[in-house]
């Protein structure tokens, strides 16, 4: 620290070595009391006064900002109050104090908890629109999941990381340390909470699943490291490997629907949890598909895990018509933005669902209402993501999904709304997702097959009607 002096102003100059080299050897100059930060240098206030008090006030001030002891907001109010004092005590009209704050980067903005700050360009990433919306099956599946509240809060601190690790530039790893260790201490604390939550029969493979989440080789011990090691995508990789241990602990927990049925649905089927459906499309013009990584054949796989727990009406149908062979050689057609089935005018043995959305933060799914996206209500299960899976609307009514029609969304953002939002967004029964298979769907034409559709998972958790007389075919069920 040094101290200079001048006849007709005192001035007391503090400064501070930089804490980091890595930064940009631009400057930014800020004027009064902003709070500093650790990697700022120098820091400088000037007090124009002959007053030794003003100046020993001065050198005070200096050594709170510099130490960083002294809020900004709480810095410009007492100051200016100061200020204000000295002017009616001295009755000086020209007495400034002021603060010359010298920064390799700017005060004022966003911080993460290492002290690095944070770009508008970052800020811009982290902020959109659509940064919270699920781009992929996999995230919105988990998302969708009925968990116990820890797991949640340990899912949503692993899920920021994702976001943070888009940054362009210097990414954040002070942040991203801090949500993996929020996420641990949960995970130690809560144990015995998070294990309650399973069934007494899963109870010892939970046990080995959480000490996986934990200590494993995807755990959150080994992306703490990967993070303090500051390799991105070694945390990339550890990241999703964690997310998938979660996801794997929240399904143990959540092993049927989590709410009570309307009454007047309880005839339906309905899948109580999660299906897998395996569909082989065959080329309609004896060509052939070029999976990713493969070789080129006349038939590609396509697997799509369907949701019961956001879209059980939905989802049973269409699990029930899968197991009836309903789909096997059934024609597609496709569009920009969706691969349709057939009508099945001529198949008679699906029900006519109502519409069926459950709302995010809702419990429960909406049966025969649409979301209005305008309004910022978005569904768990959005349409919105390459390869999403949804009925299509009854040719009757648009409160009731087809008992027979589905089809796969293509979702392109360059045809979408503001924020990166389908414009269909909230307006069909989105069941599932594409999970295996995504770079098959756009090879799919008009004339392809479904040469067969197989339940390959999920059987047992198929509930079906003990008494078919009402809601089955094309017609209506009875309106509520």
């Amino acid at each position: 620290m040094s101290l200079s002096f001048s006849s007709s102003s005192l001035t007391v100059s503090l400064t501070r070595e930089l804490s980091s080299s890595s930064f940009s050897p631009a400057t930014t100059t800020r004027s009064f009391f902003y709070r500093t930060r650790p990697a700022c240098s120098p820091s400088t206030i000037t007090c124009f006064s002959n007053s030794k008090n003003h100046l020993a006030r001065a050198i005070e001030l200096a050594k709170e900002l510099v130490a960083g002891q002294r809020d900004t907001s709480a810095s410009v109010a007492a100051e200016a109050s100061f200020v204000k004092q000295l002017k009616l005590k001295n009755l000086v009209p020209a007495i400034i104090v002021s603060v010359q704050i010298t920064l390799l980067l700017p005060l004022v903005g966003p911080w993460d908890y290492s002290g690095s700050y944070l770009s508008p360009s970052a800020m811009a990433i982290l902020y959109s629109p659509d940064t919270k919306v699920p781009r992929t099956g996999e995230v919105a599946l988990r998302r969708a999941i009925p968990a116990n509240a820890n797991m949640k809060s340990i899912q949503d601190s692993l899920e920021d990381i994702s976001y943070l690790l888009r940054i362009p530039q210097r990414k954040p790893y002070g942040t991203m340390e801090g949500n993996v260790k929020k996420a641990l201490k949960i995970a130690v604390d809560q144990k015995e909470s998070i294990l309650a939550s399973i069934p007494a029969e899963l109870k010892e493979k939970g046990s080995l699943v959480h000490a996986s989440l934990i200590n494993g080789k995807g755990g959150l011990q080994a992306l703490l490291q990967s993070i303090k090691e500051q390799d991105a995508d070694k945390v990339s990789v550890n990241l999703a490997s964690a997310l998938d241990t979660v996801a794997e602990l929240e399904l143990l927990q959540a092993p049927g629907i989590s709410f009570l049925l309307p009454q007047q649905y309880v005839q339906y089927p309905r899948l109580s949890g999660r299906g897998t459906v395996e569909f082989t499309i065959e080329k309609g013009d004896g060509s052939t598909f070029s999976p990713v990584g493969g070789e080129s054949k006349k038939t590609a796989t396509i697997q799509v895990v369907i949701d019961g727990y956001s879209a059980p009406l939905t989802a049973g149908n269409f699990a029930k018509l899968v197991m009836d062979g309903a789909y096997d050689g059934v024609k597609l057609s496709t569009s920009n933005q969706a691969i349709l089935s057939d009508n099945g005018a001529d198949k008679n043995s699906g029900f006519s669902v109502p519409l069926e959305i459950m709302p995010s933060g809702q419990f429960e799914p909406l049966y025969k209402t649409t979301l209005s996206v305008q309004d910022g209500e978005l569904p768990v299960l959005p349409l919105s993501v390459y390869g999403a899976v949804a009925m299509a609307h009854n040719e009757v009514s648009d409160e009731y999904s087809s008992p027979y029609q589905f089809f796969f969304y293509l979702y392109d953002k360059r045809s979408a709304g503001l924020g990166g939002i389908s414009f269909d967004e909230g307006q069909f029964s989105v069941f599932g997702y594409t999970t295996n298979g995504r770079d098959i769907l756009p090879q799919i034409k008009t004339g392809d097959i479904i040469r067969s559709a197989k339940l390959v998972e999920g059987q047992d958790r198929l509930v079906l009607p003990k008494d078919r007389e009402v809601c089955s075919g094309s017609s209506l069920p009875p309106r509520s």
